[in-house]
């Protein structure tokens, strides 16, 4: 046996105050006592010493059931605190675990009320069912065999600083829901960094090189502001902002221990999103185990392979993900992740949010029968009234022109699933479409995201060419597109015609209706 430690923390509600001159007790899985401490002025119990299994490489870890030591912890109430049991906790060979407890005040005329929390022994990574004799299958614990990697072309990626981007919101907490959306489930509100710590330390093991959890931690940000960014749940009537279920979104066991090492690389990276080039949201940085369940997205087992060969995380992530994945930085953090502006939106308000649900409602008009808003100017006109009001009336809702709650969340669900903003195939909110050679003709009634990268490229150029005219961002080549399209050619000197050349990267034809299933990163499960 190795030896791995436990350090403690006790605190109060949002780690308002510590809790100090508490007794802990640190349990073996027979409930045997082995260390009976006190928590200091700072609620603190300092590194407690433990025997874990000795792990050297990942061969030592075939027949080893789990590759970590399992402890529990009892916090004994008081009169002004409730008893605190948690089970589960891991300890692995020459790491710090680190257990957050939350101390919370008995109830008036209540006696011995507890608080139990049971963390499983599995991660996201999925541990298989035993094989009848006690042993793990080998591929669990072996780094997954990836194939035809480039090792060339991905030594050849430097380390890159991230970019910019704070025109992306860091919510100071996220909302969690404990089970899948449909389930009934308790809500738990968590502080950001807090959330992606217990994530990490639930997803995968702490014991894998740096740059393999730093491209975990990258996508497991990522995911989750993609999930914030697009109001994915709140959209669909949720009153929370993503679920611990990895059917649809990924691990998160409350009460659990985190590890120190991820502890450090999470207070590092936070902030640092994955974005694709041009691209404006979060990326969906889908992934999955790469053992007993595949995906299109990244394989937690194949970037510990990688990392293994010297990978930096940007490399890992350009193997999996498309090569114009990049990192983006945001400082602008925010206390309130609600989209909705809080007052409804009506005929004559004026400013962001209105024209954010103008370019919303003039996307969704290239897919449904609804009359478009116009320049998206902020204004909120007679135009952008007609729109609404049709919107409501295909979707059920009282066509009375008025962008309320109901209104505000059913408009961003319609726009992120016609983006496709929730998946690895996003179509993108566009900030700039490249410089790749056009070799695709394109023209009335075409669609898809051919068209709006043109009709973004027009109304770029509309900016400083006044006889270029706006364009109705739709994805669909209309009228309006085609006359933009021709006064452009007139500009430049172009024999002004009904196509033009883009590059190629295929019309979706799909019906809109398809894109409204919810995408699962784990649907192989």
């Amino acid at each position: 046996m190795a030896t791995g430690f436990l350090k403690i923390e006790l605190f109060t509600s949002d780690h308002a105050m510590p809790v100090s001159n508490v007794n802990v007790l640190v349990k073996d899985q027979n409930g045997n006592i082995l260390h009976n401490l006190t928590a200091d002025e700072n609620g603190i119990v300092e590194r407690i010493p433990l025997d874990a299994p000795e792990i050297i490489n990942s061969e030592d870890l075939i027949g080893t059931d789990p590759p970590f030591a399992v402890y529990n912890v009892t916090v004994p109430g008081t009169n002004d605190y409730r008893t605190v049991n948690v089970v589960g906790v891991q300890v692995f060979a020459g790491l710090t675990a680190i257990l957050p407890i939350q101390i919370s005040p008995t109830s008036v005329g209540k006696d011995n009320e507890t608080d139990d929390f049971n963390i499983p022994l599995e991660h996201g990574i999925d541990m298989p069912k035993d094989q009848g004799d006690g042993r793990r299958p080998p591929q669990y614990y072996k780094a997954f065999d990836i194939e035809d990697v480039d090792h060339e072309t991905l030594r050849a990626i430097p380390t890159l600083d991230p970019i910019t981007a704070n025109d992306i919101q860091i919510p100071e907490y996220i909302t969690v829901h404990l089970g899948h959306p449909n389930v009934s489930a308790r809500n738990v509100r968590v502080p950001f960094k807090d959330y992606i710590k217990n994530v990490a330390s639930s997803e995968i093991f702490p014991n894998w090189e740096d740059a393999a959890l730093r491209a975990n931690i990258y996508c497991q940000i990522s995911l989750t502001l993609n999930r914030v960014f697009t109001s994915w749940y709140r959209s669909r009537g949720f009153n929370f902002d993503i679920t611990s279920s990895t059917q649809v979104d990924q691990m998160f066991v409350d009460g659990r221990n985190i590890f120190e090492n991820i502890s450090r690389i999470v207070d590092d990276i936070f902030n640092v999103f994955i974005r694709r080039e041009g691209r404006r949201e979060p990326f969906y940085a889908e992934y999955c185990n790469g053992t007993t369940a595949t995906c299109p997205g990244l394989s937690q087992w194949g970037s510990q392979h990688l990392a293994l060969q010297g990978f930096t995380p940007i490399q890992i992530l350009r193997h999996f993900y498309p090569n114009d994945v990049k990192l983006a930085e945001s400082t602008n953090f925010v206390s309130n992740v609600e989209a909705y502006p809080g007052a409804a939106l009506r005929e004559g308000s004026t400013g962001e949010a209105v024209r954010t649900m103008q370019i919303y409602l003039n996307r969704i008009s290239g897919d449904f029968f609804i009359p478009n808003t116009g320049s998206p100017d902020g204004i909120f006109g007679p135009e952008t009234t007609a729109s609404v009001m049709a919107f409501q009336r295909i979707n059920n809702l009282t066509p009375d022109g008025v962008i309320g709650r109901q209104t505000w969340y059913q408009i961003t669900r319609i726009y992120t699933a016609v983006k496709r903003l929730g998946e690895l195939v996003s179509e993108g909110e566009r900030t700039h479409i490249g410089a790749t050679p056009p070799t695709v003709t394109i023209s009335l009634n075409a669609r898809g995201e051919n068209v709006v990268k043109l009709q973004f490229l027009i109304n770029f150029i509309s900016e400083y060419y006044n006889d270029v005219p706006y364009v109705i961002e739709s994805g669909v080549f209309s009228a309006n597109t085609r006359i933009g399209v021709m006064e452009f050619q007139r500009q430049f000197g172009l024999t002004p015609e009904e196509g033009v050349m883009i590059e190629p990267t295929g019309i979706n034809q799909a019906a809109p209706l398809a894109r409204y299933q919810p995408f699962t990163r784990r649907l192989s499960c």
